[in-house]
C-alpha cells in the first residue's frame, strides 16, 4: 500500500459517522453530475457507470439505517433512498438528465442537513 492510499484509508476510518454520511452524499452527488455530463456528451456507457456508482452509495446509505433506533426518521430516509434509486434507474433507461437533477436536489438538501448537525 502506498502512502497516499494509506492516508486516504486513515482519513475515512477516523471520521465520525455523520461526517462519513456527508462524504457519501458528496460522492453520490459527484457521480450524478458526471453522469449528466456524460449523458449530454452522448457517452452512454460512462453515464451508466456513474449512475450505478451513485446508486451503490444510496444502497449503502439505505442498508446502514438503524430502523429500531431511527424510528420515523429512518423510515422516511429509507423511502427517500428507495425513491432516489428508482428515479436513477428510470433516468438511466430514459436517458433523462432532469430525473438525475431531481435526485441531486434531494440529496443536496439531505446533505445540507447532515452538514448542519455534524
Amino acid at each position: 500500500m502506498n502512502g497516499i492510499t494509506a492516508y486516504q484509508d486513515n482519513a475515512v476510518t477516523t471520521q465520525s459517522k455523520g461526517r462519513l454520511i456527508v462524504m457519501l452524499y458528496d460522492g453520490a452527488i459527484k457521480f450524478m453530475r458526471l453522469a449528466i455530463k456524460d449523458l449530454e456528451e452522448k457517452n452512454y456507457e460512462a453515464k451508466g457507470r456513474y449512475i450505478n456508482k451513485a446508486k451503490d452509495i444510496i444502497n449503502e446509505l439505505n442498508m446502514v439505517l438503524d430502523m429500531d433506533a431511527g424510528g420515523e426518521i429512518a423510515s422516511n430516509l429509507r423511502k427517500l433512498y428507495l425513491f432516489m434509486n428508482n428515479r436513477l434507474s428510470q433516468a438511466n433507461i430514459k436517458c433523462d438528465p432532469q430525473m438525475i437533477r431531481d435526485v441531486i436536489k434531494l440529496m443536496e438538501e439531505l446533505n445540507q442537513s447532515w452538514k448542519a448537525i455534524t
